[in-house]
């Protein structure tokens, strides 16, 4: 199958309504099939929300998830697949190893989970762990636990990888540490990527569509070049 094909098969679809307390989240998007869409936006503008709906984790008031073909949910269908079932893979922000397993087997539990499309040792050479399986996550750094927590998730076999922020806890050397693995990531899998930042220079280098969100409300979609200036020139003014 061509990587076009591909991409269209798994094109995303999200359009939801969530209101939590005061906060209302409105946001209609038609998203690439394959590649890495960067939601852009300051804290608090809305990206963990979206991205927790797409999951399953939080369930919107009105709209629609599909990929693909594939309906995750649909209110006015009464459609609610819960999360074990989307095929949706999720690196949080701190990662969320499992502190008494060791890195193999933190790895077996997505390959548990998943349907075996995605080798285990294709994803330890991709993701550069192989010196750490025998490791616990107590004894790893932070760049390391994010490598094995994104194993995880690929290992599952999701059909859609959501990652939220998950540099933002790393200091300035871990990132430089971990961003060349994340491009091997895009650039080995036909696989949706959908990445939560506030970091421009993240954006920039990992999307190739950009979705950025203000106060719950989606202003501007579209390629890096187009969208990532007028960010800056927003902020300068």
């Amino acid at each position: 199958m061509s990587a076009a094909m591909n991409a269209a098969m798994n094109a995303i679809v999200v359009d939801v309504a969530l209101r939590l307390d005061e906060f209302v989240l409105q946001a209609d998007l038609r998203l690439p099939g394959n590649g890495v869409t960067v939601l852009f936006g300051s804290s608090g503008a809305g990206k963990t929300s979206l991205i927790n709906c797409i999951a399953g984790l939080v369930t919107p008031q009105r709209g629609r998830i599909a990929i693909g073909e594939r309906v995750l949910f649909d209110a006015q269908a009464g459609i609610d697949l819960p999360p074990e079932r989307r095929h949706v893979g999720y690196v949080f922000q701190d990662g969320r190893l499992f502190p008494h397993l060791t890195v193999a087997s933190n790895l077996r539990y997505g390959v548990k989970h998943g349907s075996g499309a995605v080798a285990f040792d294709e994803v330890v050479e991709l993701l550069g762990i192989g010196a750490l399986l025998k490791r616990r996550p107590l004894t790893l750094s932070g760049g390391e636990k994010q490598r094995v927590a994104i194993g995880r998730a690929l290992l599952s076999s999701p059909q859609l990888l959501l990652m939220d922020e998950p540099l933002a806890s790393l200091d300035a050397a871990r990132r430089a540490e971990i961003l060349p693995y994340l491009e091997r990531l895009r650039d080995h899998f036909a696989l949706p990527i959908v990445y939560v930042t506030h970091d421009r220079a993240e954006a920039q280098r990992l999307a190739a569509h950009v979705v950025l969100i203000r106060t719950g409300q989606v202003v501007q979609q579209g390629a890096p070049a187009e969208v990532l200036p007028a960010v800056l020139l927003a902020d300068q003014g």
